[in-house]
């Protein structure tokens, strides 16, 4: 009985030791997935950065993971461009940027909030069809409905202008919205509403003054999701402003850099506009994180 009592223990011990290494090895793993997708995502960025600090000299020569000698030089060439008016052309592509971003997005979210209300918490026939109709709508590539879109703000006379923009943005933005809205409204308890119904509220009062407020966190994350889209959006930007260099946003102003010579492959100034227009992001997203944490997680959990 002892020799087979010893023997258990022994196996025993062997089995909490490979449960123990096993357990460590998928720590391990576990962690290297996650360094390695951190460097997948993060190291553009750091490229982005570390090639807009480099030298035209360092930058053409043999490649180097950090700058040997960093400057500021090619961010005073990116504020030092300045138009025929004497008006800084970044400064006022990134205030046209924040315009027409902006605004889209407080169409997107007004509209889309009574879309989503209606499509959420509102029983009517084809309400399934209009939602997977939205749906439908973010699968088109955006070249497909361009010429379209271009005889629209022609016909209602605003091409080359920051009100062309404004015009066709919320058809990327709106349907994104809408469709994600709707899901929020959905999971809102249905006893607020009738609650305030009882009281006499009326629809309208009860959405703008009960649900709306709830969804605050979903409006944050939405609107931010909007406006990144709107931010970084070119296609539309170039079509609609190739005649009127005022009105041009900052994804085109960077592509339309120039070289300080003749020649030049403006590449470093392009990084370092890249790097600017990048940081109001991060900022939006800093300040707004516990919101944009709560829109995220909003629904995840029932009771």
């Amino acid at each position: 009985m002892s020799a087979q009592s010893t023997l258990s223990s022994v196996q025993a011990n062997e089995n909490a030791g490979a449960k123990q290494v096993l357990q460590i090895a998928r720590r391990v793993g576990f962690w290297l997935i996650v360094i390695l997708i951190l460097i997948y995502t993060l190291f553009p960025f750091y490229w982005m950065i570390a090639t807009s600090l480099k030298t035209e000299a360092e930058f053409f020569g043999p490649a180097s993971l950090i700058p040997q000698t960093p400057t500021l030089n090619n961010y005073v060439q990116v504020f030092s461009n300045v138009n025929a008016q004497g008006n800084n052309e970044f400064l006022a592509a990134m205030l046209n940027s924040a315009i027409v971003s902006g605004t889209s997005v407080l169409l997107s979210l007004a509209i889309g909030s009574f879309a989503a209300y209606a499509l959420g918490r509102m029983q009517f026939r084809g309400r399934m069809v209009m939602m997977y109709a939205v749906l439908a709508m973010t699968m088109f590539p955006q070249i497909s409905i361009l010429s379209g879109l271009f005889t629209i703000v022609s016909d209602l006379g605003v091409y080359g202008s920051l009100s062309s923009l404004i015009v066709t943005y919320p058809l990327l933005t709106l349907p994104f919205t809408v469709w994600t809205l709707t899901s929020f409204f959905r999971g809102l308890p249905g006893e607020l509403e009738q609650a305030a119904l009882v009281d006499g509220a009326t629809v309208f009062q009860t959405f703008y003054r009960i649900l709306l407020p709830l969804t605050a966190p979903a409006l944050v994350t939405t609107g931010l999701l909007a406006f990144i889209s709107a931010w970084n959006e070119y296609l539309f930007a170039l079509t609609f402003t190739v005649i009127n260099p005022g009105a041009r946003t900052v994804p085109v102003a960077i592509a339309l850099f120039s070289g300080g010579v003749q020649r030049q492959d403006p590449v470093l100034q392009v990084m370092a506009g890249a790097v600017i227009v990048t940081l109001p992001l991060v900022v939006l997203v800093l300040i707004f994180q516990r919101r944009i944490v709560e829109g995220l997680t909003a629904g995840a959990v029932k009771g």
